[in-house]
């Protein structure tokens, strides 16, 4: 990365307020994971202008917005791809409330089928695991903003966060389209 931006949520979220985008992060890394979980080619750069569609009215995203999509979009690539299940879904630190955090989580799955709808074949037959998947999303995506500050609630937001991720990941083994091996070591690091 170039200017080395860090991509948590905060500073990415920062950044989308500082330019004066009205968008979550969570909710643009969800529809590039949905994208790519669908089998969005990497070497495609129509994302650009799908997410600039998606959060500006397209009317063209400042460069520093633009500049981390990119960083975002090759940061998921990167994890999605490694063998290790790096991948991690972008959401508020632990810190912050279960309140945000659970409104992050809703909308990153909001983001993810939002992506996964746009790049999705229509002529492709889901298994019944993503089928499965993209309705289970779909009822987290609708999941009540009121939540209490417990125990219980914090074990939950943990549980179905780690379904979320490991679901994203399923779908990407299905559906996804990995780039081919020799482009693989020059443009994913």
């Amino acid at each position: 990365m170039a200017d080395s931006t860090t991509l948590d949520f905060p500073s990415v979220q920062a950044i989308l307020t500082s330019e004066g985008i009205e968008a979550h992060a969570a909710e643009i890394h969800g529809v590039l994971t949905g994208l790519i979980a669908a089998g969005f080619e990497f070497e495609s750069n129509d994302y650009v202008a799908m997410v600039n569609d998606m959060l500006n009215n397209a009317e063209g995203l400042p460069s520093k917005v633009k500049s981390v999509v990119k960083d975002i979009y090759s940061d998921i690539w990167q994890k999605i791809l490694d063998d290790s299940y790096s991948f991690q879904l972008m959401l508020p630190d632990d810190d912050d409330s279960i309140v945000e955090r659970g409104h992050a989580l809703g909308k990153w799955v909001q983001g993810f089928n939002l992506g996964f709808g746009l790049q999705q074949n229509k002529s492709a037959t889901l298994s019944e695991d993503v089928k499965e998947v993209l309705t289970d999303f779909g009822e987290i995506a609708n999941l009540s903003d009121e939540v209490e500050e417990n125990e219980d609630t914090e074990q939950a937001y943990f549980e179905i966060a780690e379904y979320v991720r490991i679901s994203a990941l399923l779908c990407f083994t299905e559906l996804g389209s990995a780039p081919e091996a020799k482009d693989k070591s020059a443009t994913l690091h």
